[in-house]
């Protein structure tokens, strides 16, 4: 989805309310010049394909898709029946994220990730295959089709990674069309273009899914980012945390709180360094600098990803206006 070597903006909603005001602020969304919108998908949500439907009703340019969905809750094959649809109600603006899936909340199904990058290449063979309209004969370690074939096509859906990890990330340059990269600082980015690189073809997407928190107010923009920021720390690896001179010791009382769920706790144990690690907050102007950084080191879609702002709509607005419109 990159746009002539001009920048793209997509936002991410996650359907944890009621879908009236969240089909509102995506069309608020379209209206103030975003490209893409990304749907969260956790099955303690409303329904991320439902939730796209109702949107790609309501919409008519903007791109969207699952931001991203995962290989262990249903098929591959009715991934790609569930993403041609709404690409056939959107009128061809649909895309497919996936990736390995959340420990967490898969854990709460009773489900474990296992080979997540092996069994992520199978899912997107068999669905690329049966949305290029191919009858599938496919056995593989972790799925089997057989004599598969959809009754419709829609070959032109773009399929994106949501990656991490190194294998991941390289693993994404290889098989998809862009990659989703959840993170905010370029110290990341310094990390993760050159190994997507390694196998991505010259026009592939690489998206920043950054923690997004813009107000006019630095200081209540940053108190709505916390809560993400906390999340975020609390799961980060070592060696991301490494990379920021965060030590697993600052972040203990963070992912300690979390876990007897103690929020207030948790919250107020995030630190500067964490926050400016692990999003983009604050004034329009310190957003755009902190935006035209990542475009400058070869990010082509900035996210804006959760909390977005204090409040939701008046951060909208800003980002298109005074973000998008300033860069």
């Amino acid at each position: 989805m990159i746009r002539n070597g001009d920048f793209v903006f997509g936002i991410e909603f996650v359907p944890d309310i009621p879908l009236d005001a969240l089909v509102e602020y995506c069309i608020l969304a379209e209206n103030n010049g975003f490209d893409a919108i990304w749907v969260t998908d956790h099955y303690n949500n409303r329904s991320v394909y439902a939730t796209l439907a109702l949107i790609a009703k309501r919409t008519t340019q903007v791109k969207l898709g699952p931001g991203v969905t995962n290989t262990y809750q249903i098929h591959p094959a009715l991934t790609a029946s569930a993403i041609a649809t709404i690409d056939e109600i959107s009128n061809g603006r649909a895309m497919l994220g996936i990736g390995a899936g959340d420990r967490s909340t898969l854990g709460s199904l009773g489900l474990q990730i296992n080979k997540p990058v092996a069994r992520l290449k199978e899912a997107v063979e068999i669905i690329r295959r049966l949305l290029n309209g191919d009858r599938v004969t496919f056995n593989g370690k972790f799925f089997v089709v057989k004599d598969a074939k959809l009754t419709f096509q829609r070959p032109d859906i773009p399929i994106y990674i949501g990656a991490q990890g190194p294998v991941m990330l390289k693993t994404a340059g290889a098989i998809g069309n862009g990659v989703l990269i959840n993170a905010s600082h370029p110290a990341d980015f310094k990390y993760a273009i050159p190994k997507v690189r390694e196998s991505a073809p010259k026009n592939f997407d690489i998206a920043a899914y950054a923690s997004f928190s813009v107000d006019k107010d630095a200081e209540e923009a940053k108190k709505a980012a916390t809560p993400a920021v906390a999340f975020i720390a609390a799961g980060s690896p070592p060696q991301v945390l490494e990379r920021h001179d965060i030590s697993p010791a600052d972040v203990a009382p963070v992912k300690n709180a979390l876990a007897r769920g103690d929020f207030r706790a948790a919250f107020s144990s995030v630190t500067d360094q964490m926050t400016d690690a692990f999003s983009i907050y604050g004034t329009p102007d310190h957003c755009i600098q902190r935006v035209k950084e990542l475009f400058d080191m070869g990010v082509t879609q900035v996210v804006a990803g959760s909390p977005i702002g204090p409040d939701v709509p008046t951060s909208i607005k800003i980002i298109g206006e005074e973000i998008i419109g300033g860069i």
